[in-house]
């Protein structure tokens, strides 16, 4: 299932996915690739510059991330184009969801924020998942 997000002409989509292999359910290590697409439907160059996540397991800790760019990159996404790119987070749970902010500057110097959709986080090991 894929979550998407609009704000003004940016698009950014998320794909999660559980990763049965490399998690350890009876040790509490419950781990998420994730897939997200930045899709740039304005005319002007736009810059990832920072990104802000709000990470919240099935117990409701949060643990929050803030850093420069996403992937170690500050990437430029010309119009019409798409920066796509995969990472992933451990939980201690069997759910969560996440969700957040990039900011962006644009080709204007224009500075602005961009929301991530919030994205749920469910695994097979989660005795509360409806069927």
């Amino acid at each position: 299932m894929s979550y998407q997000q609009i704000t003004g002409d940016i698009t950014v989509r998320v794909t999660p996915e559980f990763m049965e292999a490399d998690s350890d359910p009876h040790a509490g290590r419950f781990l998420w690739a994730y897939t997200v697409e930045i899709a740039n439907g304005g005319p002007h160059a736009v810059q990832v510059m920072h990104r802000s996540w709000k990470i919240t397991d099935a117990n409701g800790l949060i643990l929050e991330v803030d850093g420069k760019g996403v992937i170690g990159k500050q990437p430029v996404i010309e119009p019409g184009q798409v920066f796509s790119y995969t990472s992933g987070t451990p939980l201690p749970t069997p759910s969560g969801i996440m969700g957040g902010v990039y900011q962006v500057r644009d080709d204007n110097g224009i500075v602005y924020d961009v929301a991530i959709p919030a994205f749920s986080l469910d695994s097979p090991h989660d005795r509360a998942r409806i069927h």
